[in-house]
C-alpha cells in the first residue's frame, strides 16, 4: 500500500489525488507509530477526521451538499464558468469521472475512512478507558458517516483499503456503517458526554442508525432508533473564523457561485404554501433574490446540523406508512406539521394533515415534508430515488467513479449509465 502523510497534531493539509489503494496519515517526517502511540495522538487523529469532512470547499461537506443540491434542483448554479457546478446542474453524461464535486467528495469520504482504520487499529494506546471510549465513539461516528455518504452518491465502494481495493455493494456498505455504529453506541454507554466540536455522539450515532436503517429498509430499526434520539439537545459541526462554514464561505456570502432555488427545488405540486414558517427560515428575499442567508449558512460561524428533529419525526412517519400503520404514521407526520419551533428554531406551525389516508398519499406528504424540512442536508437525492420520484426531479441517479480511482484501482466497476 503506499502511504500518504495527513495528520500531525490535529493540523491538515489537502490531497488532490486520492484512491483507495492508499493509506494516510501525517504531514510532517513523524512516522505512524509517533502519531499513535499515545492517547493524545489519537485525540489529535480523530480532530483530524471532522476537519477534513467539514472544512473548505474541497472538503467533503461543501461537496455533499452542494452536489446533491444541484443534481436534485435544490440549489441553482449563478455562473457558467463553475463548469463542474454547472455540469451537476446539467447531469447525465455531463458528469464525468473529473468532475471537481464528485472527486472531493469520494476522496474525502475515503480519507476519513482510512484514517478512523488507522484510529482503531491503534486504539490500545489509549489506556485511560473514558478516553478510550471518547476515541472509539466519535471513530465510529466518522467512519460510518463517511460509509453512509459513499452509499449515498454511488452504486458501489470499497468497504476496506488495500490494492485493488474491491468494491461491495452500497447495500453492503451501509451495513458495515450500521455496524461500526454498534460498536460507536457501545463505547458511548461509557462515555456517553464525548464530543468534539459541538456532536452530541450518542444522539448523533442514533441519528445515522436511523437514516442508514431506512434507507436499507429495515423499517422497525429505523423507527427504533429514531424514537431514542432526544430532540431536546443539538448536535452540530461547529465552525468559526478560522474554520470556517464551508458553505456561507464559497457560497452564501457572494453571489457567484451556487444560491437556492425557489419553492425549494420542488415542483409545482409539492411546493409548500405559503404560510409555511419554514420559507422564511431558509429563504431571504430582503434583497429580491433567492440568496439562501437564513437557517444554517449565516456566517463563517453558523453551525451545521449533523441531524434536525424533523428528520427522525419524518423517519418514524415513513416507516410507519411503509409498514402500511398509516394512522400511526400521520400521528407522527403531524408532530412535523404542526410544529411550531425546536431547538434550531425550525418549524413549519402548519394545519395537521387533512388529506387521504392511503399509504401513496402519506408517502407523498412525507416527501414534500422531507424536502423542505431537510433542505440542504445532502438527503435529496437518495430521497428522490427511494420515494420513485420522476427521473426528471434529479439530473442523475448516482455518481461516476473519480478517475483517481480509475487509474489506480483495476478493480473498478463501469459507471453507471445514469
Amino acid at each position: 500500500m503506499k502511504k500518504y502523510i495527513i495528520y500531525s497534531l490535529g493540523l491538515a493539509i489537502s490531497l488532490s489525488s486520492i484512491s483507495c489503494t492508499e493509506e494516510y496519515l501525517n504531514p510532517s517526517t513523524a512516522s505512524e507509530q509517533q502519531v499513535v502511540n499515545d492517547q493524545n495522538g489519537l485525540l489529535a487523529m480523530v480532530n483530524g477526521l471532522q476537519q477534513q469532512f467539514t472544512i473548505s470547499r474541497a472538503g467533503g461537506m461543501y461537496n455533499l451538499i452542494s452536489a446533491n443540491g444541484l443534481t436534485t434542483k435544490e440549489l441553482v448554479n449563478l455562473n457558467v464558468g463553475n463548469t463542474d457546478e454547472a455540469n451537476l446542474q446539467t447531469g447525465t453524461t455531463a458528469v464525468q469521472g473529473n468532475n471537481s464535486l464528485v472527486t472531493n467528495l469520494w476522496n474525502k469520504c475515503h480519507l476519513v475512512k482510512s484514517n478512523a482504520d488507522i484510529i482503531l487499529k491503534n486504539i490500545a494506546a489509549a489506556k485511560d478507558p473514558s478516553i478510550n471510549a471518547q476515541i472509539l465513539a466519535n471513530t465510529h461516528f466518522y467512519r460510518s458517516l463517511a460509509l453512509g455518504t459513499l452509499a449515498t452518491f454511488w452504486e458501489q465502494s470499497p468497504i476496506a483499503v488495500g490494492e485493488n481495493a474491491t468494491f461491495s455493494p452500497r447495500a453492503e456498505v451501509l451495513k458495515a456503517a450500521l455496524a461500526g455504529i454498534e460498536l460507536g453506541l457501545a463505547a458511548a454507554t461509557i462515555n456517553a458526554s464525548s464530543t468534539v466540536g459541538g456532536i452530541d455522539i450518542k444522539n448523533s450515532l442514533l441519528a445515522l442508525k436511523a437514516r442508514y436503517n431506512l434507507m436499507l429498509g429495515n423499517y422497525d430499526a429505523a423507527y427504533a432508533a429514531a424514537d431514542m434520539v432526544d430532540l431536546t439537545k443539538k448536535s452540530a459541526f461547529n465552525f468559526d473564523n478560522i474554520s470556517r462554514n464551508p458553505l456561507y464561505e464559497t457560497s452564501f456570502s457572494n453571489r457567484n457561485v451556487c444560491e437556492p432555488n425557489p419553492n425549494f427545488g420542488l415542483p409545482a405540486n409539492l411546493a409548500p404554501v405559503a404560510s409555511d414558517g419554514r420559507r422564511a427560515f431558509f429563504y431571504n428575499f430582503t434583497a429580491g433574490a433567492n440568496l439562501g442567508l437564513a437557517s444554517f449558512f449565516t456566517a463563517n460561524s453558523a453551525s451545521i446540523p449533523v441531524y434536525v428533529p424533523g428528520e427522525m419525526m419524518l423517519i418514524k412517519a415513513e416507516s410507519k406508512a411503509r409498514l402500511d400503520q398509516l394512522s400511526e404514521s400521520v400521528t407522527e407526520l403531524n408532530k412535523v406539521l404542526t410544529k411550531q419551533s425546536d431547538v434550531w428554531g425550525l418549524g413549519a406551525n402548519l394545519p395537521a394533515y387533512s388529506g387521504a389516508v392511503t399509504k401513496e398519499a402519506i408517502l407523498l406528504e412525507i416527501y414534500r415534508q422531507r424536502a423542505v424540512e431537510l433542505f440542504l442536508s445532502g438527503q435529496r437525492i437518495e430521497d428522490s430515488r427511494r420515494f420513485g420520484r420522476p427521473a426528471a426531479e434529479r439530473s442523475r441517479e448516482f455518481y461516476p467513479y473519480p478517475l483517481t480511482e480509475r487509474n489506480n484501482n483495476s478493480s473498478i466497476p463501469a459507471d453507471p449509465a445514469n
